[in-house]
């Protein structure tokens, strides 16, 4: 076993504990980034003068109406602004924009000394501008041509004569919706200027060292100057992985012009309409199995819905095209990516971060293509699985490493659920019932692990040990609800060998651990665990020489565990408070800077070849729904899941994120329906679904009635922290299973062997159609038509050509 991977005799780690802040949670004492204004002197508060148009030209700011508001100090537009007016990494997105991008995009920012006076003057703003023609849809984008960022191919194989070879060809179109992140806490900063200048700010981010990139070059100043900190967030879901920065820079710029703080929170209507969601897709493709179901090649195109400017959307593409094989071996393949440019906001990271839309791409194939070929969808996914001993590897040219773990997860769900018995359940059950009907679908993932940017894999920490004995912990993740700072402290105490209690962790900050990695691509754990164990083993290496000078034995035979040092073979025992206290008396450093990266990554995003991910995690679902056939409403009657954490570092935190996660994936793929205002009036561009009233979020009621989680056992991932693997977002994509489930219960209202198409979100309104469908003996809703069979050079194809929107 590696060094990395391998645990100490009674581990803190592996043991469940709440969340190191759930009192603090359900007792309201928590501290949230706003919070801070009620604990600072003298804010200031930002509001944005939001533009209602699509796209247009700004041909004048007149700010005197404003400015006679009582209550207003200032009004902040490009003029102010000392250093660069971008908010971007690719520098595509100026924090005060001459040309409205989206309908609510802010021009300029009203500094009051109550919100409600920030508000009032950002109403009598005057903004001149001249409407330019806008695109709203991923259609509209695709028909003329916007695109913008990289336009990725990834080969494998010899596609052309993997299509030859093939029994079967089937071609389809599938649009699907993006999603709203809906975190808790929306978008926050405050900002304050010390007497030297130096700017602090407290922001609601999972990446503080790029807001600090960013606000220092807004501001025109070197980083040192710039100092970020989170205390936590109230969920980000990779919304705030990018798009906090020019937020927080407008906070930074309002203080270092005024001198005093700033404050910047938005509110709910307006973080919907001015923040990015996950991005939509578009995808057409052409596949072609043997005679056995077994996929032979796969040549599809993918078109992501990028928004007004790139932000994320580069890599999010490259991951989606990375993970539309998911579990499946694909022996030839050529997948197209592209980014349409339209005029909404900027679409952004989102948990999975295009994983999730390429292998929803991949699960719609197989849905819609095994009753074509006369298979149960079960069996159509199991026959094309990754196998162990065949020297596979992704179309991206990364070997799979333990694709056992995909057949061991997939089959203890069937045992654990009882699946076969509750296929024949649910048979008698639709036989006897021809309004409601009633399904169990299994799916699988396998997603890679790690940032697709090399550069990105790397992480820091600082670990103080104070004279008493107790310890702090520093490190550059931030944690936003999932965890992560329970499981650091767990970390940390296992490898000093001493009780949690003994272990505090502070708030992520710039000035404690630079050049951080954001909270993101599941990886926090992974980078933050490696580097605070790195710490921690120096200091231990430091305390066991002392240590062995005063029980008179050599380092190597001295064990710390439970806070009390013993020598192998020795009845003497020296506790931790006084091992630190003689340590500090010797003069032994008693601080380390600890530090990780990722090994054996390699990437090569030109040719779009390589091995990106550190491992593969891996899991399973089974999903039975019932589907009411009048009205499309279904419920959720029992969720089984196996998913693979590899050793967990904290089973209680992995298993509620497994559920969350699946949560938030069913949210994606059935509720969650993101609508703009496409018309031509004057509310073009417009959110419409802009509040909780009118999208739709899962609640209690879509919680499934039976809902079983099991981590994957024996599991432990070589090379990894504590032989753990990621679990923040993997467990989304298991809730394909909730979807595939909905469209065999739709079927089941149609003739034996029915295949229906079924739009994304999968609402009850599309399931309804997709029943209609299903009646009309398969004919697609949505205006799509059914495959016919054809004559192909004496080889019988099916062509199924299909069109299934969102």
């Amino acid at each position: 076993m590696s060094h990395l991977s391998e645990r100490p005799e009674k581990p803190v780690v592996g043991v469940s504990m709440p969340h190191e802040s759930a009192v603090q949670h359900v007792t309201g004492t928590a501290l949230y980034t706003d919070d801070l204004v009620q604990r600072t002197k003298d804010v200031l508060h930002a509001y944005p003068v939001q533009v209602m148009k699509a796209r247009g030209r700004v041909t004048a700011v007149r700010t005197g109406a404003a400015l006679a508001v009582p209550g207003v100090v200032r009004v902040l537009t490009g003029a102010d602004v000392p250093g660069v007016n971008d908010a971007g990494m690719k520098h595509d997105e100026p924090l005060f924009p001459d040309e409205v991008m989206f309908h609510g995009h802010a021009v300029a920012w009203v500094l009051g000394e109550t919100l409600e006076a920030a508000r009032l003057g950002a109403e009598a703003v005057e903004v001149d501008l001249d409407e330019l023609p806008s695109l709203i849809t991923l259609q509209d984008a695709i028909a003329a041509d916007s695109y913008h960022g990289a336009r990725p191919v990834m080969t494998h194989g010899d596609v052309d004569t993997g299509f030859a070879d093939s029994a079967h060809v089937f071609t389809g179109e599938f649009q699907f919706s993006g999603q709203e992140h809906f975190y808790l806490e929306t978008h926050a900063a405050l900002a304050q200027v010390d007497e030297n200048g130096q700017v602090f700010i407290q922001s609601s981010t999972q990446h503080p060292s790029e807001t600090q990139e960013i606000v220092a070059h807004v501001l025109g100043v070197p980083a040192h100057e710039v100092t970020v900190q989170c205390l936590r967030m109230g969920g980000g879901f990779g919304g705030k992985e990018m798009q906090p920065h020019g937020f927080a820079a407008v906070a930074a710029l309002g203080a270092k012009l005024t001198g005093r703080p700033v404050r910047f929170r938005l509110n709910r209507t307006q973080d919907l309409t001015m923040s990015g969601k996950r991005h939509g897709f578009h995808a057409t493709w052409r596949i072609g199995f043997d005679a056995e179901g077994r996929i032979q090649a796969l040549d599809a195109t993918l078109t992501a819905d990028g928004g007004w400017s790139l932000d994320l959307s580069e890599p999010v593409l490259a991951r989606a095209l990375c993970h539309i094989d998911n579990t499946y071996w694909i022996p030839n393949a050529r997948v197209a990516g592209r980014i349409a440019r339209t005029n909404t906001v900027s679409n952004t990271a989102f948990r999975g971060f295009g994983g999730p839309q390429g292998m929803l791409v991949i699960e719609d194939i197989l849905g819609r293509c095994a009753p074509q070929l006369g298979l149960d969808p079960r069996e159509l996914r199991e026959r094309n699985f990754y196998r162990p001993g065949q020297g596979q590897t992704t179309p991206y040219g990364q070997p799979v490493t333990q694709p056992e773990r995909i057949t061991a997860a997939w089959q203890q769900v069937l045992d654990e659920a009882h699946f076969t018995d509750r296929e024949r359940e649910i048979a008698a059950y639709n036989a006897a019932h021809p309004h409601t009907k009633r399904a169990l679908a299994i799916t699988g993932v396998k997603f890679g692990i790690s940032f697709n940017l090399t550069a990105f894999n790397q992480g820091g920490a600082l670990v103080l040990i104070y004279k008493d004995g107790s310890v702090l912990i520093n490190h550059g993740g931030t944690e936003m609800g999932q965890g992560l700072h329970t499981k650091m402290l767990q970390v940390a105490a296992t490898t000093l060998g001493i009780p949690l209690h003994k272990v505090r962790l502070a708030p992520t900050r710039t000035d404690k651990v630079p050049n951080t990695s954001a909270t993101a691509a599941s990886s926090g754990a992974d980078l933050n665990g490696g580097a605070v164990k790195n710490a921690c083993e120096q200091l231990r290496a430091r305390l066991l020489q002392v240590a062995a000078s005063r029980l008179g034995s050599n380092a190597s035979d001295v064990r710390i565990v439970d806070g009390v040092a013993r020598s192998l073979g020795s009845d003497e025992e020296l506790a931790w408070d006084d091992l630190v206290r003689t340590a500090y008396f010797q003069r032994v450093q008693l601080s380390a800077a600890g530090y990780y990266r990722t090994e054996g990554l390699h990437w090569d995003a030109r040719t779009f070849r390589g091995s990106p991910f550190k491992y593969f995690a891996i899991g399973a679902a089974a999903t039975e729904v019932e589907v009411d056939g009048f009205t499309g409403a279904y419920r959720i009657r029992r969720v089984d899941i196996v998913h693979d954490v590899g050793d967990s570092l904290s089973p209680m935190i992995d298993i509620g994120q497994i559920e969350g996660g699946f949560v938030q994936g069913a949210g994606w793929l059935t509720l969650e329906d993101l609508r703009w205002d496409t018309g031509d009036g004057p509310h073009r561009g417009r959110l419409l679904t802009q509040a909780a009233s009118t999208y739709k979020l899962p609640s209690f009621s879509e919680m499934p009635e039976e809902f079983n989680v099991t981590l994957l056992e024996n599991a432990t991932e070589e090379g990894a922290v504590f032989g753990s693997k990621a679990v923040g977002e993997p467990p989304l994509m298991l809730a394909f299973s909730v979807r595939e489930a909905l469209r065999q219960a739709a079927a089941e209202f149609g003739p034996k062997g029915t295949g229906v198409e079924l739009a994304s979100p999968a609402t009850p309104e599309a399931v309804y159609w997709a029943i209609e469908s299903a009646r009309q003996g398969g004919t697609a809703g949505n205006g799509g038509v059914r495959g016919a069979a054809v004559s192909d050079g004496g080889r019988a194809r099916s062509g199924a050509k299909a069109l299934s929107g969102a």
